[in-house]
């Protein structure tokens, strides 16, 4: 049965892991179609996590099934869960990695995997990610009823993710920077919802460093000049022509960011 598998991770692509779960995967359902998101999330980082997989996910056909592996809590109290929404399935820990995307999606039930024999044999407390998450998302691929991989449970249980939101004053804005991708580029927690309606010229300070204006595409500035945009998340994006902003600017997650409105 051909249904789509998306795999987002703290793995990393040197060791073994990112392979074997796909195996566990394809050991019960050969004809999944899986499809890496990235397994590059910062070790252990939740909220980083939650940030790409909510951007992602909502770029696949309804029925798509998502797992999502940052678990620092793996074989501890966090619950293996499941989350079937109108659109989507979501596979991975109950520690707020899917709190983001759920924002947008309605709950139909929620699952605690506890259906042993949906798992791989001999299963690890350290592996959850082959041995729990990959073969219940194997399993619901098939056609298995969520309610078979375990006990219903209240979407209210579910744990979230606490992500800072702006300031938001008279004459300006103060956010911080949330995420810095592999271009360097900084993403904010200052969405275009938080701008529309300000009149008046912009201008974005971070670090001391004072960006002028908003721009629509990269190449509006010069290689290697700064700029302020609103990127394809839809959040303010901080960024260098060619360039590493994060670099250029000596910004990291956390810094805060000013919008003002002059």
């Amino acid at each position: 049965m051909h249904r789509i598998i998306t795999l987002t991770t703290d793995f990393g692509l040197k060791d073994p892991y990112v392979g074997s779960m796909k195996g566990a995967i394809l050991s019960i359902n050969p004809g999944a179609v899986l499809v890496d998101i990235t397994h590059l999330i910062s070790p252990a980082d939740i909220v980083e996590g939650a940030l790409v997989l909510s951007e992602a996910y909502k770029t696949f056909p309804k029925g798509a099934i998502h797992v999502g592996v940052v678990d620092p809590g793996v074989g501890g109290p966090r619950m293996p869960i499941l989350i079937e929404t109108e659109r989507h399935s979501f596979v991975g820990p109950d520690n707020g990695l899917f709190s983001m995307a759920l924002r947008n999606e309605k709950v139909r039930r929620v699952i605690r995997l506890s259906s042993k024999r949906h798992f791989r044999k001999r299963a690890s407390s350290t592996f959850h990610g082959r041995d729990i998450f990959g073969p219940a998302a194997a399993h619901l691929s098939l056609g298995v009823d969520p309610g078979d991989l375990g006990d219903m449970i209240e979407s209210g249980a579910l744990k979230g993710v606490r992500m800072p939101l702006p300031l938001k004053k008279r004459g300006f804005i103060e956010g911080q920077v949330l995420y810095t991708d592999s271009f360097g580029s900084l993403l904010t927690n200052i969405g275009k919802e938080d701008i529309a309606g300000r009149k008046g010229a912009l201008e974005t300070e971070i670090n001391g460093f004072i960006i002028r204006g908003l721009k629509k595409t990269y190449s509006a500035v010069d290689m290697g000049a700064p700029l302020a945009l609103i990127g394809s998340s839809g959040n303010l994006e901080i960024a260098v022509n060619c360039g590493r902003a994060s670099e250029a600017l000596k910004a990291k997650v956390g810094d805060r960011v000013i919008l003002r409105f002059l």
